[in-house]
């Protein structure tokens, strides 16, 4: 019968009528075999199209809040992405993507874990598995930036076109998914071990409904967001989008490439040529000051005074791994949980004032390593963060004697 209800106009209709059916009581598996039987595949445009009008002439957002997720279900497999743009590398939603495909790895290592303790006899006492799970829920934690971005920074636009209703409803959804992880981690962080027989419960009652939330978040944003956003919005928002991004931060992953819309290539070279980053004691171009950045031979992590990582050198040869993905991201998820008490006791004693420098030194691979943290105030001493310097000293510690003549290291030829 779908192929007699090929107007746009009617279909719409039709499925807003079926979504109403939803909110009456009737399942989402007996609504989808009507949408498949009446209507085959939905562009993901209409689906849009069809709860903004539904929000318009009455239907509480609320309401379609409470029902997002029945929603998702019945309309799971029937979205239909034919001609839905594609992206380039380095784009906002190809960023957006990417961190999806790593939640979903996230997602799955931790519903692994889930599997192999179910096996296990209910009395196993479990302290690896409930430490793996702690790490893989801190890595989910990371949704924040995420959703930020989305929220801060995509949304605007679409509500600019007139676009309210689903961002409103999306939104209200990514608070409950923040507070389901939330949960897990409040629980995971409780104690160091559980028995079998105690995860699987709480596995029943916060860890399952937190991942299936994040699952169905990452399946609204593929099939329907984002195709609608590629189609609504000009290279020149999503350039902006770009441009501001790196202040919120990546989650897990962050843009391998740079991108930069062929019309606007021009423009925003023009913009990076000009200004001056003006200190107390000179100035620098945008680019002498990274490049300074990148060439001191220590590792420099900056992190403000609400524990927010901010900055990192790009030295070639760093010691530790760093990407972009932690920008934005609190200090203390960056840590495993075995060592975040650690971090912790600097901050605290950093913000009162007790401490100005911490200093560690431990033996890496071979390598010498020195870690300092220095708390930074203003003038008027106030606290403004911590910045973490780490440098190898291993060549450094052998030197003897003097050299006063030029010599090269690796002298070119």
């Amino acid at each position: 019968m779908s192929e007699l209800i090929n107007n746009t106009q009617k279909r719409k209709e039709l499925l807003k009528h079926l979504i109403l059916q939803l909110h009456e009581g009737k399942t989402a598996e007996a609504v989808k075999k009507q949408l498949i039987r009446l209507l085959g595949k939905i562009p993901y445009g209409v689906v849009v199209e069809a709860e903004q009008e539904l929000i318009a002439e009455g239907l509480p957002a609320k309401e379609v809040l409470k029902l997002c997720d029945v929603h998702g279900e019945a309309l799971k497999g029937v979205v239909d992405l034919t001609g839905a743009k594609k992206v380039p590398p380095g784009h906002p939603v190809d960023t957006f993507l990417k961190e999806n495909e790593a939640l979903e790895s996230e997602i799955l290592n931790a519903e692994l874990i889930l599997s192999e303790s179910e096996k296990l006899p209910e009395g196993t006492t479990l302290t690896d598995q409930w430490l793996r799970l702690h790490q893989h829920f801190n890595n989910l934690m990371d949704i924040d930036k995420h959703y930020r971005r989305k929220e801060n920074l995509l949304f605007p636009f679409l509500e600019k076109y007139g676009i309210t209703g689903p961002p409103t409803v999306m939104w209200g959804k990514d608070d409950e998914v923040r507070e389901l992880l939330k949960n897990v981690i409040d629980t995971i962080s409780s104690t160091k071990s559980i028995t079998a027989g105690e995860l699987k419960t709480i596995a029943e009652l916060i860890i399952k409904p937190a991942l299936k939330s994040v699952d169905e978040m990452i399946y609204k944003e593929q099939e329907i967001l984002f195709p609608m956003c590629l189609d609504t919005l000009t290279d020149l928002e999503w350039h902006e989008i770009y441009q501001q991004s790196d202040e919120i931060g990546y989650c897990l992953v962050a843009p391998q490439a740079k991108w930069v819309p062929d019309d606007l290539s021009g423009q925003v070279q023009k913009k990076k040529d000009s200004g001056l980053i003006q200190f107390q004691t000179g100035n620098f171009h945008p680019e002498e000051l990274e490049r300074l950045f990148d060439t001191l031979p220590v590792d420099l992590t900056f992190v403000d005074k609400d524990d927010t990582v901010k900055f990192f050198s790009n030295n070639p040869n760093r010691i530790f791994d760093r990407n972009r993905a932690i920008i934005g991201r609190k200090v203390q998820m960056c840590h495993p949980p075995s060592s975040v008490h650690l971090v912790q006791k600097i901050l605290d004693d950093f913000k009162a004032g007790k401490q100005d420098r911490a200093v560690f030194w431990i033996n890496l691979k071979g390598r010498f390593i020195h870690i300092e943290y220095f708390a930074m105030r203003s003038a008027e001493n106030q606290y403004l963060g911590t910045l973490e310097v780490s440098q190898d000293l291993t060549d450094l510690r052998k030197l003897e004697g003097e050299q006063r003549l030029l010599n090269y290291e690796g002298e070119r030829e």
